[in-house]
């Protein structure tokens, strides 16, 4: 009992030393493991770290019963190893960082003084389009930019500003108009270019029923945080994808409900935060560590 008691005492001791900043240490290099961890699992890199720890307790047992010639083939091979894992995995790495500069940590003003009136409007004419479309079997994809800044998918098509309604819509993805191979992209509930080519998914678990078109809709939304809307040309279908997962067979009225959930909900918590200025921001957190810190020192 007094070993446990005594164990109990050295325990409190070291938390007692543990400060603030410790914890925001270990809270970041928690998040970064498990967006590598996510990261493993969404590509093919999840066999490869198996096939990294395999080589390595091998390594270790080769240390361990004195395989000398064994552990310096594995030594080496894990000295190049990590320099050769750059090159093979250039594209999922430059997708990793994509998404972390993407992501919602970053504070952007892209988005914010844009109208809600008008991405609602936006929303409720693509709607409109997409149901005339999808009775049609008219093929279309529609791309909606959110903090991922799309030029570079601008540039492969025709930039545009005009307002979103449903008669331009439909008429860009006029099976004999010039542009309806390509994607129409919406910035600030404006068309801000069209005929676009957008980045094919590279998931091999897409069902084999889907086509460029929807591969095009899921790829940019693995690159971006965009919201993307597309309607099948063979069956009419229409089917939206976010952050690289699709949504098939929707009915208009769940496209709008979906659309104005992703859509509407981010412009209106980007507001939110843009309410305050910096400094105020500044301020509100350095007063919460004090809060916390006083909260402890009271306690002691």
């Amino acid at each position: 009992m007094d070993a446990f008691l005594a164990t109990m005492q050295q325990v409190l001791d070291y938390l007692h030393t543990i400060k603030i900043t410790d914890l925001i240490d270990i809270a970041i290099i928690s998040y970064i493991f498990y967006k590598i961890i996510l990261f493993a699992k969404e590509t093919r890199a999840g066999q490869v770290l198996r096939g990294i720890g395999l080589v390595i307790f091998l390594l270790w047992i080769a240390n361990v019963f004195n395989l000398h010639i064994l552990a310096y083939i594995l030594s080496k091979a894990v000295e190049l190893g990590f320099l050769a894992l750059v090159v093979v995995f250039q594209p999922e790495i430059r997708h990793f960082l994509e998404k972390m500069g993407s992501g919602r940590f970053r504070l952007t003003a892209h988005n914010i003084g844009q109208p809600s009136s008008d991405l609602e409007t936006a929303i409720d004419q693509t709607v409109e389009a997409y149901a005339a479309m999808s009775k049609d079997k008219v093929g279309a994809l529609v791309v909606f930019e959110r903090n991922s800044i799309l030029d570079a998918t601008l540039k492969t098509g025709t930039v545009l500003d005009a307002e979103v309604s449903s008669e331009l819509l439909k008429n860009i993805f006029w099976p004999k108009a010039p542009m309806h191979d390509g994607a129409v992209v919406v910035r600030n509930g404006r068309v801000a270019g069209a005929g676009c080519m957008l980045p094919l998914s590279g998931n091999t678990n897409i069902s084999r029923e889907l086509g460029m078109r929807h591969r095009a809709g899921i790829g940019v939304t693995e690159h971006t945080d965009a919201v993307s809307v597309i309607c099948s040309e063979e069956t009419g279908s229409i089917s939206v994808a976010v952050n690289g997962t699709i949504r098939r067979h929707l009915a208009p009225e769940t496209l709008s409900r979906l659309l104005k959930n992703e859509l509407l909900a981010t412009d209106e918590a980007d507001k939110k935060r843009s309410a305050k200025t910096p400094s105020e921001q500044l301020k509100n957190l350095i007063g919460f560590f004090r809060g916390k810190k006083e909260d402890s020192d009271h306690v002691e």
